[in-house]
C-alpha cells in the first residue's frame, strides 16, 4: 500500500508539472516536450517547445492526430504516437505539422472513427474492430486462431490479400488505413480468487468472461464453455473487483496501462486473437495533398510501423515485470494444451462458416486470408514464447 501511494504521488506530481508547463509554454508545446522525453521543467522543455512552434509556423498543412493513450504509454503499449508525429514532420520536410491529441482528449474508439470519417480530425488511432460498423470484413481478425499470433497478424495485414479484400472496403467508407499497430495477442486474465493458471479451455467452464461488443468474441467464449459477460470498458475494472466478471482478455500491455495489476492473479498467453490497432486517416483529406506529401506520409507510416515491431518485446517485458512486482503470474500453454484451445474454438470449426460468409462472402475468401496470415512476407515481429 505504501509503495502504491508513493507511485501515485509521483504520478500526481508529474501531472502538476505538466499543467504548470502547459500554462507557461502552451499545451501543444508541453505535449511536444513530454513526447520527446525531456524533463518537465520550462527550462529543459524550452528548446523542444521552440522547435515545435517553429515547425507549426513553417508547415503548409496541419494533421490533427488523436489517440486514446497518454504520451509515454508506448513503454508498455507500443502505440508510437510521438514517433509517428516526428516521422511525418521529417519525411515531409516540414510541409506537414502533426498536432497530437493524446490521452482520449477527443474521445476513443468508435468516437474517433466517426471524427476521422467526418473530417473533424485528419487521423486517429483505434482498434481494427472499430472499423467493423464501416467495413465489417475487418472484423475477420477476431475469428480465433486465424491470426492470433503476432507474426500471423503482421503477415496478414501486410499481405496482398488483405490489401485487395479489406483495404478497399475501408476506403469505400472514407478512410485510409495508414498503418496497422501490433500490440500483442489477447490473453486469458483471471481475477484474484479464481483458481489458476488457466491452462486448458476446460477450466473456463462457468467462468464469467468479460467481453466487448464483438459478437465473434462472445461466440468464441461460448464455444470454450465460459459465460460471456458484456461489460463496457470503463466499467470493467469495477466488474472484475466486484466479481461481476472473473476474467478478461486484453493484451498484457493494455492490462498494465489501465491499472489491472492489483486485481489479477494469472495471465495466460493463449494467443487466440490479436489485440490490434490501426491509424486511420480521412481519405478525402489525404487525397487532397500533393502527391509528394502523400508519399512522404506513407513512408513515415512504414517507418513507424517498423519501429512498432521492434518495440513489441521491450514493451511486453516492461509490462510483465511491473505486473509481476504486483504479484501477477504468467503462463504459456504447452503445444498439447494449445491444441485443445484450437480444437474447441478454432477457425477450422464449421461453427464459424456462417460468419466467414457474412464477413467476406465465402469460405474460400477466408481461406485465402488465412493462408496469407501463415505466409511470411518480410516483416518480423517477436511472439510470446512463455
Amino acid at each position: 500500500m505504501e509503495e502504491r501511494n508513493e507511485i501515485q504521488d509521483v504520478q500526481n506530481k508529474d501531472r502538476r508539472r505538466f499543467m504548470e508547463l502547459s500554462a507557461k509554454i502552451g499545451f501543444t508545446a508541453a505535449v511536444a516536450a513530454l513526447g520527446s522525453g525531456v524533463p518537465l521543467t520550462a527550462e529543459a522543455a524550452a528548446p523542444t517547445a521552440k522547435e515545435d512552434k517553429e515547425r507549426q509556423k513553417a508547415a503548409k498543412f496541419t494533421m490533427n492526430v488523436a489517440t486514446a493513450y497518454i504520451l509515454g504509454a508506448s513503454r508498455e503499449y507500443p502505440i508510437m504516437q510521438w514517433n509517428f508525429k516526428d516521422n511525418i514532420e521529417n519525411t515531409t520536410n516540414g510541409q506537414v505539422y502533426v498536432k497530437l491529441a493524446p490521452g482520449g482528449q477527443l474521445g476513443a474508439g468508435s468516437a474517433l472513427v466517426q471524427k476521422v470519417q467526418g473530417g473533424t480530425i485528419q487521423a486517429a488511432q483505434h482498434s481494427i474492430s472499430n472499423f467493423a460498423p464501416f467495413a465489417p470484413a475487418a472484423d475477420v481478425i477476431n475469428i480465433p486462431y486465424m491470426c492470433g499470433e503476432n507474426q500471423q497478424f503482421i503477415n496478414l495485414v501486410t499481405s496482398d490479400a488483405w490489401k485487395k479484400e479489406i483495404n478497399p472496403k475501408i476506403e469505400a467508407k472514407g478512410f485510409k488505413a495508414l498503418w496497422y499497430v501490433n500490440i500483442d495477442p489477447r490473453t486469458c486474465a483471471i481475477r484474484k480468487g479464481v483458481d489458476g493458471p488457466i491452462k486448458t479451455p476446460d477450466q473456463l467452464q462457468g467462468i464469467k468472461f468479460r467481453v466487448p461488443g464483438s459478437k465473434i468474441l462472445q461466440q468464441f467464449y461460448r464455444l470454450l464453455g465460459a459465460n460471456p459477460t458484456p461489460v463496457a470498458w470503463g466499467e470493467t475494472s469495477s466488474a472484475i473487483k466486484q466479481g461481476v466478471a472473473d476474467a478478461l482478455d486484453p493484451a498484457v500491455g493494455a492490462l498494465y496501462t489501465f491499472g489491472f495489476k492489483e486485481i489479477l492473479s494469472w495471465i495466460t498467453f493463449n494467443a487466440a486473437v490479436p489485440d490490434a490497432q490501426v491509424y486511420s486517416c480521412n481519405l478525402k483529406w489525404f487525397n487532397s495533398l500533393p502527391k509528394d506529401v502523400q508519399e512522404a506520409i506513407e513512408f513515415a507510416s512504414d517507418i513507424t510501423f517498423r519501429q512498432n515491431l521492434a518495440m513489441v518485446p521491450a514493451a511486453r517485458a516492461y509490462a510483465m515485470a511491473e505486473m509481476a512486482r504486483a504479484g501477477v503470474q504468467f503462463y504459456a500453454p504447452t503445444s498439447d494444451e494449445k491444441e485443445q484451445w484450437v480444437a474447441k474454438a478454432g477457425a477450422q470449426l464449421p461453427a464459424w462458416d456462417d460468419i466467414k460468409k457474412e464477413l467476406l462472402g465465402s469460405v474460400d475468401k477466408f481461406n485465402t486470408l488465412q493462408e496469407a496470415a501463415n505466409t511470411f512476407n518480410g516483416y518480423y515481429v517477436h511472439d510470446v514464447k512463455g
